[in-house]
């Protein structure tokens, strides 16, 4: 039975993943509320299930869409990354969490130009999002939330970042699928509760609350990813410095050095002879001590 981890990915990802969307629903309500609202009220008051439907179907398309981009990006970091890289791109990923949580607040803007550069997607997809509105069948709102999902969005690249920074298709696919599941909550209250979860979002205070948490979360990503990268900077002078041992040692015993480890075996019978000679010249009398053995017994005849 497969694993997280013979799939390739772990669920500490997946959890900041799911915290970054649910985290961003104040952006979410910014970029795709009126869509949300229109969604709602496309379907009579009379038809609340029907309503739900779309709504329901129309995010499933939204959040299978962030799944393959995550999944691309995956591939694209494992293909284009080593191991210095993947933590180069962990550190871009907590940078862009710091930049949307500033965005978030109202006290940075500068994701606005990463969007502007997402357009250059969105703009072919633009005219088959506007023939789907509004939305009749649930078909309709499926492919209307698979097309939505590629809507240049600051929260999105973020959270893509974080992905790509896994260096794997099912581990990045699986950080986006978590941020989409992270955005269903508020999508859903805003298909439901369109008006008044609106105007709750965009109060200060809690447009401010969200920013601090992103930030808060993007500045212990880069504590972690500048940790991480130190650690395998020391591991890779680590195992650079035992490679460049072995190497010295293979010079020093040189090419006949396995012939060099026979040698005591190849003598080892010269080495016997040696040691029993010097047993037996340990056990022989000493010839100086003889004569001194001789007049005691002479001594005692007498």
């Amino acid at each position: 039975m497969l694993d997280s981890a013979a799939l390739g990915f772990e669920y500490g990802p997946l959890l900041a993943a799911f915290a970054i969307g649910l985290l961003g629903g104040a952006h979410c309500i910014g970029m795709c509320g009126g869509l949300m609202a229109a969604l709602s009220f496309s379907v009579p008051d009379q038809q609340p299930l029907r309503r739900l439907q779309i709504i329901v179907l129309y995010n499933l398309g939204r959040i299978a869409s962030y799944t393959l981009i995550g999944a691309l990006a995956g591939w694209l970091g494992y293909h284009l990354t080593g191991a210095q890289g993947v933590s180069v791109l962990r550190v871009v990923a907590a940078l862009l969490l710091l930049a949307m949580g500033l965005y978030i607040g109202g006290w940075w803007q500068g994701l606005v130009y990463l969007e502007r550069l997402g357009g250059v997607f969105w703009k072919p997809l633009q005219p088959l999002a506007k023939r789907l509105m509004p939305v009749r069948s649930g078909s309709g709102a499926l492919l209307l939330g698979a097309l939505w999902g590629w809507l240049p969005c600051g929260l999105v690249y973020t959270a893509l970042a974080y992905g790509l920074a896994q260096a794997s298709a099912p581990a990045a696919a699986g950080v986006m699928l978590a941020f989409g599941l992270g955005t269903l909550p508020v999508m859903l209250a805003a298909g439901v509760l369109a008006a008044r979860l609106q105007a709750v979002m965009r109060q200060r205070g809690f447009r401010s609350a969200m920013a601090v948490c992103i930030l808060a979360f993007g500045g212990w990503t880069l504590w972690a990813a500048l940790l991480h990268g130190s650690h395998d900077s020391h591991d890779s002078h680590g195992s650079h410095g035992s490679h460049e041992i072995q190497e010295a040692r293979e010079v020093h015993e040189g090419p006949q050095g396995h012939e060099l480890h026979k040698m005591p075996a190849a003598h080892a019978g010269h080495g016997g002879q040696q040691a029993q000679e010097s047993e037996e010249d340990t056990l022989q009398p000493d010839s100086d001590a003889v004569p001194s053995a001789a007049p005691a017994e002479h001594s005692h005849h007498h």
